[in-house]
C-alpha cells in the first residue's frame, strides 16, 4: 500500500498490484506536484480547480487519485490490465467518489472519441519498456481534447530520447535514478 500524499485524502491508503506496476514514489510524486503547483502559482491559476485529468498506463491511479485529492473535477484513468483495474477501481471508490471513470482499453490504439470533457492535466506513465509517448501525443493533439495550456506530465527511462512534438513545449525537466520527468505544456487551444 502506498499513500496520497497531499490535498483532503492525505495519508489515505490506496493498494498497489503486486505485479505488472510500478507506482511512482512519494519522492517522485511529492516532485512532480510541487512543479505543478509552482506553475500555477507563476502564471495565476489553480492546476486542479474544475480541471479535468487523464492518468494514461493507471496502475493504482496514483497520480490521478493525488490530483482529485488535491481538487481537481475529474479523472479518465485508462488501463487495460483486468487484475489491475480491480485495484484502480477500489482506490477510485475509496477517493474519488463518483468524479471518475476507467477506461479499459489499449492507450496505444485510443483515439479519445469518447472523452467529452476538455482534459487540462495529463499522466502518462507506461512500463519503461515501452517508447508509447509520439503516438499517443499525435492522437491527443489529433482529438483536440487539451485545453490550451494543459500540462503533459511524461514520466520515462532516463535513456530514452524523448521527440516532444510540435504542439507542445518542454517548460521544467527532473532525473530521479533511473527515471527522467518531462513537464510539458500544451501550445494550441
Amino acid at each position: 500500500m502506498i499513500n496520497i500524499i497531499g490535498g483532503i485524502k492525505k495519508r489515505t491508503k490506496i493498494q498497489v498490484p503486486l505485479d505488472n506496476v510500478r507506482p511512482t514514489s512519494a519522492q517522485k510524486r511529492e516532485s512532480i506536484f510541487s512543479v505543478i503547483e509552482s506553475y500555477g502559482l507563476k502564471n495565476n491559476l489553480n492546476p486542479y480547480e474544475k480541471k479535468n485529468i487523464f492518468d494514461l498506463f493507471a496502475g493504482s491511479g496514483a497520480l490521478g487519485l493525488e490530483a482529485i485529492s488535491r481538487g481537481a473535477n475529474f479523472c479518465y484513468f485508462y488501463e487495460n490490465n483486468l487484475n489491475v483495474i480491480h485495484y484502480l477501481k477500489k482506490n477510485c471508490q475509496k477517493i474519488c467518489d463518483n468524479n471518475f471513470e476507467i477506461k479499459n482499453e489499449n492507450i496505444l490504439f485510443s483515439n479519445f472519441k469518447n472523452i467529452n470533457k476538455k482534459i487540462s492535466l495529463v499522466f502518462i506513465d507506461p512500463p519503461y519498456e515501452i517508447n508509447p509517448f509520439e503516438e499517443i501525443l499525435k492522437n491527443i493533439n489529433q482529438s483536440a481534447i487539451l485545453s490550451k495550456n494543459a500540462i503533459i506530465i511524461i514520466e520515462c527511462s532516463k535513456k530514452l530520447k524523448l521527440n516532444i512534438p510540435s504542439f507542445i513545449s518542454c517548460f521544467n525537466k527532473k532525473d530521479y535514478g533511473k527515471t527522467k520527468i518531462y513537464f510539458l505544456i500544451n501550445n494550441i487551444s
